[in-house]
């Protein structure tokens, strides 16, 4: 597609840049939202436009936020933009969530699972009916009180319990050596912010993607593998939500330094797999991680992780959520809503062409259609053949033919 550079009236887009910050405000006699309300208020909504703009940063996320109006996928562009400005100075060691300090840790797949339950907060067991309590803006709640407790200690993985009986998929256990210039060795992961996304990709450059996707479209992709059009039948097997550190380990200090705690939702989801010639029957395993408390995010991402397996696994790819080009090229919300919305800008010069061309079109199909019409009014004349059979049936020597049998060998 060719894109041709209209340059339109500077005042009018002035005029509209100013129509949108007072209409952001809103009524002045409101007090304006601050960025603390929205980031502690918000945080879900903070947590989703973190995890879709690839930046850790939630007063970078509420300022989006407030800047976007409230579009999430407007403040994840604005932070994702954002974030291209600023350097890399060290690269992490890989998260250790085993170690994570959980403030929510459940699993669907064991009752009694190794470590306890721990629901924290959640939306699960709550009645979907709207609270009128909460339009006073007076509303003070205190946090449950709890005994107190020693020291937390991370709860082991609830799918170690399968792994001992090795019923389950082995974890990929190649770690890359990581400096601070970055990961190093044979292993060193893909990195989808400073390189091309080419298909077939790895997994890890899938994870990396399935990550900062869309929540919407890998919510309804997700959906699509537990209706049939996938082979997923798949069990909740630990979901965790809680703080882990990020460690580096500067050259010139030559030992590990954590330098901030992250708070991140991590899923492991437990599929059924019949075996094939190679793997004998398990249980395999999707994988979902993403900033913040964004619990269905995570889900979904372990549902199209496993989803994706299809070719390794040696299973039939029949249904879109198994397609990998289709699902890592039109999850990015930021390059789907750009060229969706560029749809608005002016198209001038393409539509003039496509309007020549319709009306060319229109007067070719008219010129035909007249010609067929004047054709098919004309007349029809006898031709010259059946003519002169006619004149022939009608002669004497015809006449006389048919009276007298014997005449007509």
């Amino acid at each position: 597609m060719a894109y041709v550079a209209v340059k339109g009236g500077e005042q009018a887009i002035q005029n509209a840049e100013a129509l949108l910050a007072a209409l952001r405000r809103g009524d002045p006699a409101v007090p304006e939202l601050s960025l603390v309300q929205i980031k502690e208020q918000l945080q879900l909504a903070v947590n989703r436009v973190m995890a879709e703009g690839s930046l850790y940063d939630p007063d970078l996320a509420a300022l989006a936020i407030k800047q976007a109006w409230g579009d999430l996928v407007e403040a994840a562009f604005l932070l994702r933009a954002y974030r291209t400005t600023l350097p890399r100075l060290y690269y992490s060691q890989p998260l250790n969530t085993t170690d994570m300090q959980v403030q929510r840790r459940i699993s669907a797949i064991f009752k009694e699972a190794p470590g306890g339950q721990q629901l924290g907060p959640t939306f699960d067991y709550v009645h979907r009916l709207l609270d009128f309590k909460l339009a006073a803006e007076d509303n003070q709640y205190a946090v449950p009180q709890s005994p107190v407790a020693a020291p937390s200690i991370a709860p082991p993985r609830v799918l170690n319990t399968l792994a001992r009986e090795s019923l389950i998929q082995p974890p990929e256990t190649a770690t890359p050596t990581t400096t601070a210039s970055g990961p190093t060795g044979s292993d060193a992961p893909y990195d989808i912010t400073r390189q091309p996304l080419e298909t077939p990709v790895d997994r890890d450059a899938r994870l990396q993607n399935l990550a900062r996707a869309d929540e919407g479209f890998l919510l309804s992709m997700a959906y699509s593998t537990q209706r049939g059009y996938g082979t997923n039948h798949p069990f909740a097997g630990e979901i965790r939500m809680g703080d882990v550190e990020v460690v580096i380990c500067p050259d010139e200090l030559g030992f590990e330094v954590a330098i901030a705690d992250i708070t991140v939702t991590e899923v492991q989801m437990v599929n059924q797999f019949k075996g094939n010639k190679d793997i004998p029957p398990q249980f395999t395993q999707g994988y979902g991680l993403t900033f913040g408390y964004n619990e269905r995010k995570a889900m979904s991402m372990a549902l199209m992780d496993r989803a994706l397996q299809a070719k390794g696994l040696d299973e039939a790819i029949d249904n879109p959520a198994q397609d990998e080009e289709f699902v890592l090229y039109h999850s990015d919300n930021i390059e789907a809503q750009g060229f969706v919305q560029h749809l608005k800008l002016p198209h001038y010069i393409d539509f003039q062409a496509e309007l020549n061309l319709i009306r060319q079109l229109r007067e070719s199909s008219s010129s035909a259609s007249t010609t067929a019409k004047s054709v098919a009014a004309q007349p029809s004349t006898p031709s010259p053949s059946s003519t002169d059979t006619t004149v022939a049936h009608n002669s004497p020597a015809h006449a006389e033919a048919t009276s007298r049998p014997d005449k007509l060998i």
